[in-house]
């Protein structure tokens, strides 16, 4: 699938997918948060690119990108993150902190 028609499933679909986020991948979660970015036609931080980049491969946070563990690349991502805000933005920081907690465990 195209990734401009799985941007627009995912913003016609925003709402469920807010409550399915524990049961996506990261790959879907990262499509989640392109979708949401051209939503709000905000800019993209440049410094969370290469980490988004490396989450859109990704299904678990077990998974590694290169030399660098999921938890690292999920953990980058979101520091680089800290300006996107919104409901989606907020529930997706948690889902991503939630499977960062456990991954650690």
């Amino acid at each position: 699938m195209k990734l401009k028609e799985t941007v627009k499933r995912i913003i016609k679909e925003e709402q469920t997918s807010i409550q399915n986020l524990s049961s996506m991948s990261l790959s879907e979660i990262a499509q989640l948060i392109y979708a949401d970015y051209r939503k709000n036609k905000k800019p993209f931080d440049y410094a969370a690119a290469p980490y988004l980049e490396a989450l859109a491969t990704m299904q678990t946070i077990s998974d590694n990108y290169g030399l660098d563990s999921g938890s690292s690349i999920v953990a980058y991502l979101l520091s680089n993150l800290q300006t996107w805000k919104g409901d989606v933005a907020r529930e997706v920081k948690k889902e991503l902190n939630r499977r960062l907690k456990f991954a650690s465990r």
